[in-house]
Order: C-alpha cells, then structure tokens, then sequence
C-alpha cells in the first residue's frame, strides 16, 4: 500500500490504462494467433499453399502491433478525472513530457548499495612443498 507522501498512479488512472492496455495488445495478440491457425487450416485442406516465412513475418506483425498498443495505452489514457477522447490521442504529447520529466527528476545514483565489500581481501598464497 502507498502512503500518503508517495506520488503514485491514481486508481481511475491505472484502471483506464488497464482498459487501453488489454484492447490494445488484446486484438493484436488474437489476431497473431488467429494467423497460425488460419494459416494451418488453409494449408492443412490444401486451400491455399502458405510459405512458413509468411506466416511468420504476419502473426511477427501483429505481435509487434500488440507492442505498440501497450505503448499506447500507458500513453493515452487522461491523467484528470475525466476519461477523455476514445483514443486519447490529444493525451499522448502531455504523457511523454511528464515522462520525460519524472526521468530528469530521478536522481541518477539512487541504486541501493550493496553491504558486500567492494574488493575481496586477496587470499593467502601458502602452498605446501
């Protein structure tokens, strides 16, 4: 749970952007297995005969279609309270730059140490003869 100084993403935000997300790479996803099994049927009835590459680089390009529509839905969705457009196109510009922000605002060096030393002691070279 987030206290109440942590800065995080409202509720309504995160559910509107689970929304854009699942149709967003949802369809994309259904219609890159949707190919396969297209593909299979047309082939295995001798319908129409499919290189592999083919239905490689189609169900490739709906897969990659799918990457792009988490993209965005992360960035379309109305940070306000109001949902906004359907496509939210008009929210993506304002998205990036508070993106852009946040990452120029995150100090560098914040990685968490480690409690190991950083050097090992070097190990003794007593060997018998």
């Amino acid at each position: 749970m987030a206290s109440k100084g942590r800065q995080g993403v409202p509720d309504v935000v995160a559910n509107r952007m689970a929304r854009r997300i699942a149709i967003g790479t949802g369809i994309p996803t259904l219609m890159g297995m949707g190919v396969f099994v297209g593909s299979y049927l047309l082939v295995s009835r001798q319908i129409l005969d499919i290189a592999p590459s083919t239905t490689l680089a189609a169900s490739g390009a709906c897969f990659f279609l799918g990457v792009l529509g988490l993209s965005f839905g992360v960035l379309s969705a109305s940070w306000e309270e109001q949902p906004g457009s359907l496509l939210g196109t008009e929210q993506i510009g304002l998205n990036i730059s508070r993106l852009r922000s946040s990452m120029k605002s995150t100090p560098t060096g914040s990685t968490p140490k480690s409690t190991s030393p950083k050097s090992s002691p070097p190990k003794s070279s007593s060997k018998k003869r």
